[in-house]
């Protein structure tokens, strides 16, 4: 079945479920057992990395219909939910290390799970190498010994840097080290994290996967060598996503296919118009022919998000103002993936330590969502004269 097919079909169970359609969401936390051999059974089986449901926080037919869902589009062998990206990110990573332990993370990172690295597992002794995004194969130069982790984020969720992830899981393999990728940007959908050589997939479900705003989430799957670490991580952590965000997400995901289309669209027809705005020094969407990682995006990515940036030439602060303070559809805020649109002003410079950013002008990040994009255009037409007024 094509993917599309998956999105509608997997984690549904009707014919165990009185004929409903979407599965019934679980409240549950104390799960009994009839009789003592079926409590030592259920312990056993527990205990032997078999799922069931055994007690609330280890999950509910909820669960694991959302689960089974990632699993069927990203081609992982297990999936774990979380109740955030980061929580999803932080348990992973503390899943694979120990003290003394080394990472290789992109420079180009999410900046939550930079802070991670460098404020948490700092202190457990753990130590983190910033490499460049943009190393490829040269990341074998960098492993260390002791390196357990390399992270790679495709593409950077703040400055749409590519990544060569298939010579970078093929270096860090030559050493024996798992490699991590946080596949929010693309979703399950249009990125396959395991065909391009990823040992777990990682992703703030908060975003696409839920498409409304309103749940946080994260996911992270894994292969089936590695999987037993990350069941075993977020049992010891107690992670456990509620249910109405669970059932929110796996019914946001139904229609993954058809909002991340329109996505896709609005937000190519928005950097395309954006790229001939006189203010705008560069649009940073790998899907744009001329964008350095497009060759990188075409080869390993099935499509693209409505997520993508821009650096606008040198103005003073109350001319970016000008632009942002008045847009009529664009709200501003951080996180994206929701039906909306959103514009982010954000400085590179303030979470990148190995690679500076070369440019002067605001950095403003885009997440172009549903509304019909040439209302988005006029919205945007009249900022960029106010902006012009102002300078």
């Amino acid at each position: 079945m094509k993917d599309e097919t998956k999105l509608v079909t997997s984690g549904r169970d009707p014919e165990n479920n009185h004929g409903v359609v979407n599965p019934p969401v679980y409240h549950a936390s104390t799960i009994l057992h009839p009789t003592l051999d079926a409590l030592e059974s259920s312990r056993e089986r527990r205990a032997s990395g078999e799922r069931g449901v055994y007690y609330g926080r280890r999950g509910t037919p909820t669960t694991f219909s959302l689960e089974d869902m990632v699993c069927a589009i990203e081609g992982g062998h297990r999936c774990q939910v979380y109740p955030s990206g980061l929580a999803a990110i932080a348990a992973s990573l503390l899943a694979f290390l120990k003290a003394g332990d080394h990472i290789l993370m992109s420079d180009a990172v999410y900046a939550p799970a930079r802070r991670f690295c460098n404020d948490l597992a700092s202190r457990y002794d753990v130590s983190t190498t910033f490499y460049d995004p943009g190393i490829g194969a040269g990341i074998a130069e960098l492993i260390q010994p002791n390196t357990r982790v390399v992270y790679v984020e495709a593409p950077a969720t703040a400055t749409f840097v590519m990544q060569d992830i298939p010579a970078i899981a093929d270096a860090a393999h030559d050493k024996d080290c798992i490699v991590m990728m946080d596949n929010t940007w693309a979703s399950p959908l249009y990125c396959k994290p395991f065909d391009l050589g990823a040992d777990v997939s990682i992703q703030a479900g908060t975003k696409y996967i839920v498409g409304h705003s309103d749940v946080m989430i994260g996911t992270a799957s894994a292969t089936k060598e590695a999987w037993p670490a990350i069941e075993a991580m977020a049992g010891l952590l107690g992670h456990a996503a509620g249910p109405d965000d669970v059932y929110l997400a796996q019914r946001g995901m139904r229609t993954l296919s058809v909002r991340l289309k329109q996505h896709w669209e609005n937000g190519l027809k928005l950097a395309e118009w954006l790229r001939e705005q006189d203010m705008v020094e560069v649009v940073m969407h790998p899907a744009l022919p001329d964008d350095p990682g497009h060759t990188l995006w075409k080869r390993d990515f099935q499509g693209a998000s409505g997520l993508f940036g821009t650096t606008l030439r040198p103005c003073p602060r109350k001319a970016i103002a000008a632009l942002v303070d008045d847009l009529e559809l664009f709200g501003m805020g951080a996180s994206w993936g929701g039906y909306e649109s959103l514009i982010l002003p954000q400085d590179p410079n303030a979470f990148r330590t190995v690679t500076p950013w070369p440019y002067e002008g605001q950095c403003v990040r885009f997440h172009i969502g549903l509304e019909d994009p040439d209302d988005l255009i006029a919205d945007l037409s009249a900022g960029f004269k106010r902006l012009k007024a102002a300078m």
